[in-house]
């Protein structure tokens, strides 16, 4: 049962009620099945989850358990309570970060990922993503515009193949953050093989920029070379303060220095210049301001121009790398490739159409693995329509 139950709670948060009536007929646990049919189990999950109508339900939610010394406080119309013998269950407000019950609960659920094998838990993830996909989301349609804009042509079968492919992909990278975050360094050797096409031991390399791509595998890759070699990482905040507290601390924990992407243009300009070597993608949709709309995939892509301008004024080479999963559950393969020739130019703007011409060399070797479930085309050209 308890694992029925952890299952069930790794994938509610992304469901309306509507969609949690139906998941018996499809999640294929039966001891699921007989708790999604309890109603007492459903008046609960309505205490719990703020409702938004006609939407998914938020990733980050979860409640708080307060002792009723004052009844008289629970008339306050800020909050709604439902009085349980000497506890109230209270409602988090729209947007809350995850509480402490919630928090812990994912916690303890990666800590126990962490240690069962790895193709169990691979496995378990691949099939939780193919369930996710068979249910309409607003992701699953941000996935499928993805694929027609950037691989058109295809049938409606093709497409959907590919989808449902990314998906397991993407849920599963999730679920193993268990043992990326929580697991030992033995275990994360085993697990990712090492190609490197230049000398990574040279103490005369010069400052070095490894440029990175959002695949579903890229933090493991990250993880593996922070165990290696001193690294300064570049990250993005999550909404929610405390998880993103613990990614920091786990995804640093072999030695990497995090810094947030919002704060690192002095700091990380005066570590190359000292010879240092930095981290960073810088493949995702950040807003018009430091980017150049150049094609990716013949579709006009809001690219940040960041990684240029900092070889420029550092005097850095700029080092792609790519994570991929491998087949049949044997793990990943971090590949580091030579630097990029006559990089960076005077031009942002060809040092931007070099950054996607590569990043699309490499898609095309697995599609499914790259991160389709992001807005890529959130910002367009002037006059241009949005896609989403």
């Amino acid at each position: 049962m308890a694992e029925s139950v952890c299952a069930i709670i790794a994938t509610l948060s992304t469901f309306t009620l509507a969609q949690v009536r139906e998941l018996p007929a499809t999640l294929n646990i039966p001891a699921a099945s007989d708790v999604l049919r309890n109603n007492r189990v459903l008046r609960l999950f309505r205490l719990l989850v703020p409702r938004l109508k006609g939407q998914s339900l938020s990733p980050r939610l979860g409640f708080a358990v307060t002792p009723l010394r004052h009844p008289a406080a629970c008339r306050s119309s800020k909050f709604k309570f439902i009085r349980r013998s000497s506890y109230a269950f209270r409602r988090p407000s729209q947007g809350a970060s995850l509480n402490n019950f919630g928090f812990s609960l994912v916690v303890a659920l990666l800590r126990a990922l962490a240690h069962l094998p790895y193709g169990l838990v691979a496995r378990f993830g691949s099939g939780l993503g193919a369930l996710l996909y068979s249910i309409p989301s607003r992701r699953k349609h941000i996935v499928q515009v993805n694929l027609q804009l950037c691989f058109p042509g295809k049938t409606a079968a093709e497409y959907e193949l590919l989808g449902r492919s990314h998906f397991r992909h993407v849920v599963r990278s999730y679920v193993e953050r268990g043992v990326q975050w929580f697991g030992s360094a033995r275990a994360i050797e085993k697990l990712v093989q090492l190609e490197s096409r230049i000398d990574l031991d040279d103490e005369n390399s010069p400052p070095t920029i490894f440029m990175g791509f959002h695949f579903v595998a890229i933090e493991v890759g990250c993880m593996l070379y922070s165990m290696k070699l001193p690294i300064t990482a570049l990250y993005t905040p999550m909404s929610s303060k405390r998880l993103n507290t613990l990614a920091i601390e786990q995804r640093g924990r072999f030695g990497a220095d995090m810094v947030m992407r919002a704060d690192s243009g002095r700091r990380i300009l005066k570590l190359l210049r000292k010879g240092g070597s930095v981290m960073l993608a810088a493949d995702m949709d950040h807003g018009i301001e430091n980017s150049v709309f150049v094609p990716f995939f013949g579709v006009q892509a809001c690219t940040l121009t960041s990684v240029s301008r900092l070889a420029r004024l550092a005097g850095a080479r700029v080092v792609p790398f790519v994570t991929e999963v491998l087949p049949d559950y044997k793990g990943y393969k971090m590949t580091i490739f030579e630097p990029l020739a006559n990089f960076p130019s005077e031009s942002d703007e060809t040092d931007a159409r070099r950054m996607n011409e590569f990043l699309e060399s490499q898609i095309v070797r697995f599609p499914e693995q790259y991160y389709w479930v992001h807005r890529r085309f959130k910002h367009r050209p002037e006059g241009v329509a949005g896609v989403y």
